[in-house]
């Protein structure tokens, strides 16, 4: 196996917890815990991404006894001590206080073509941090986790990596609805991957400690390490990588709006500093287009975490990294005026974003009320997101609305019931959208068969044909349960290419089936999940 070029920049650079034994307690002053992983002597490794020819690792490698080892954490570099980190957050908007790392053990950092890479396996084992819980993984959720932060890197959105998936070869207990009906299921290890796994909590974690010093010690490390361009000093240096934060982040959740993803636990600790998609819980993808729609049971009667509030919820919880940082920018006014920056080009990057998705790339008066009046009528009826767009790109500007609407149809869950007054409203709003379109040609100045091309090109880049839908990941789930991987690979292809047409896959490209309605797994899942 190649050699892995370690460089641990975290442990290096901040305090360790002191207390070496691993039980779980309250930790102060300290980044990290140490946490070695449980010894799992039939673990079995199930999938393998390919992140790891990203990472220098070959075919051979890959089937390696050796490589099996690292990603179980059964077998680890030399000089390397896994730990745990410590972190705090806001936990459904109240204060939590300590967090950390409770099912999380990071192995190291490895440096691979000048880019760093932090190894982290989840479901390995407790640590200091784990309260009441075993810091031990299902293989549901393992499999949740492993596929869907593979398919947001190949749809562009901005995310922690998967490189394996694992069984522990144990059994694990879990009330998988926290409904007193706690049963054993087969344990899983992820190993994931990301430049860095630090979060707003861990800011927010330092500020908490009440000693200065080291929440500047993680900020520089922060900023040396990741947002090294930043050349400023003191205030104005920390300024601008809370700025750079709350661009990032604002581009995280444009993309999850785009893609209809919806996080199901934006709690500050499941906020990456980098800006990336981290902590698959009880996620979910939109299927009929809701703006109040969440995935998480523990959610369902505030729906705090609901698909149409996640960008408000991005500026509450940078709000809380603010107020973490604040000690040592000591300027309001400052940080003010960035969040209010993140609420301005929020307005403006949606709007250009949902422009892209119709195929519109030049500015008219009432793209905003287009817009609009669109969201307003996906939601009337129940019709499919990831349907309704893809098939938007067939629509051309001589067609009649009569035909456009014949053209969408697909994607209506219900399409015999939908009420006269429902359907002539799409038809005024399709009869727009075409007057839309042919303005966009004019202005572009193409014939129609050369702008139906490039539309259609350009729309389905943004709009995919496949996403990772919640009751494909129900099916995958139920046949590895059996020791069936078969359908996890075939979908693991199809997710690598979501906005290829795929004909192979088009049985993938089709309405959530009503079976899939209001079954668990399917609709909503708990934290556990």
């Amino acid at each position: 196996m190649h050699n892995i070029h370690i460089n641990n920049s975290f442990t290096d650079a901040l305090p360790q917890d002191p207390i070496t034994e691993n039980y779980t307690r309250q930790v102060t002053g300290a980044a990290y815990s140490l946490a070695q992983p449980l010894v799992f002597k039939n673990a079995q490794v199930i999938h393998v991404s390919k992140l790891a020819q990203e990472l220098g690792f070959t075919n051979e490698d890959v089937q390696s006894l050796s490589f099996k080892k690292l990603v179980t954490g059964q077998e680890l570099p030399d000089n390397v001590a896994p730990y745990a980190m410590a972190y705090a957050g806001h936990q459904f908007g109240n204060w939590a206080g300590q967090l950390g790392d409770g099912r999380a053990i990071n192995l190291f950092e490895m440096l691979h073509h000048d880019q760093r890479w932090a190894w982290q396996l989840k479901g390995a084992g407790p640590t200091p941090y784990s309260r009441r819980g075993d810091g031990l993984a299902v293989l549901r959720s393992s499999i949740r986790e492993h596929l869907c932060s593979e398919a947001m890197h190949y749809l562009g959105v901005p995310t922690t990596r998967s490189l394996s998936l694992s069984l522990s070869g144990d059994q694990v207990l879990r009330d998988m609805l926290y409904d007193g009906n706690a049963a054993h299921e087969k344990g899983a290890i992820v190993c994931r991957v990301a430049p860095s796994f630090i979060r707003f909590g861990n800011f927010e974690w330092a500020a908490a400690q009440g000693n200065p010093e080291y929440l500047k010690q993680l900020t520089d490390y922060t900023i040396k390490t990741f947002y090294s361009h930043i050349t400023a000093t003191g205030k104005e240096a920390y300024l601008q990588f809370f700025q750079e934060v709350t661009h990032r982040t604002l581009e995280m959740i444009i993309h999850w709006q785009r893609v209809g993803f919806v996080h199901g636990v934006m709690n500050t600790d499941n906020m990456s500093i980098l800006g990336l998609t981290i902590d698959y819980g009880p996620y979910g993808w939109l299927e009929p287009y809701e703006h109040g729609w969440t995935p998480n049971t523990t959610d369902s009667q505030n729906k705090r975490y609901r698909y149409g509030a996640q960008p408000e919820i991005g500026l509450w919880n940078l709000l809380q990294l603010a107020n973490a940082l604040y000690e040592l920018i000591n300027d309001g006014p400052a940080l003010e005026a960035i969040l209010n920056e993140y609420k301005s080009n929020y307005q403006s990057q949606y709007l250009m974003m949902m422009k892209s998705k119709l195929g519109l790339q030049t500015t008219q008066e009432n793209d905003q009320k287009l817009v609009a009046t669109l969201e307003h009528h996906l939601q009337l009826h129940e019709t499919d997101m990831t349907l309704f767009f893809r098939e938007l790109s067939l629509i051309e500007p001589h067609m009649d609305a009569d035909k456009a609407f014949i053209t969408i149809s697909m994607a209506f869950y219900d399409l015999e019931n939908i009420s006269e007054p429902h359907q002539w409203s799409w038809l005024e709003w399709l009869e727009t959208y075409l007057k839309r379109l042919q303005l966009e040609q004019d202005a572009l100045g193409m014939d129609g068969i050369a702008f139906a091309k490039a539309k259609q090109q350009q729309m389905n880049a943004i709009n995919p044909k496949y996403v990772f839908r919640n009751y494909i990941a129900q099916l995958v789930i139920d046949e590895a349960d059996k020791g069936d991987y078969t359908l996890l690979n075939e979908v693991y292809r199809m997710l690598q290419r979501p906005y290829d047409e795929q004909p192979e896959f088009d049985k993938w490209y089709d309405l959530r089936p009503d079976w899939a309605r209001t079954k668990v797994g399917c609709s909503m899942l708990s934290c556990s999940s």
